[in-house]
């Protein structure tokens, strides 16, 4: 049986690193003129970043239980 890979989480991870790319920049443009403003874009990226990783950690368990019960 074919492994089963969850690409709508894996597309929601994409979307949001997109967004977090976007702070990013929005951040380094801002940096002079709104160090306020540069500081929550870069927290925001930062949340981004992290719930991406959380989705993309989730698919590779996810792959990983499905190889472990192909094996047995």
């Amino acid at each position: 049986m074919p492994q089963q890979v969850d690409t709508n989480q894996l597309k929601k991870a994409e979307a949001m690193t997109t967004l977090a790319k976007e702070l990013i920049t929005q951040a380094i443009e801002k940096s002079a003129a709104d160090p306020m403003l540069c500081e929550e874009a870069l927290k925001q990226a930062s949340t981004e970043i992290a719930q991406a990783q959380t989705m993309v950690s989730q698919v590779q368990s996810s792959l990983q239980s499905q190889q472990a019960q192909q094996s047995n």
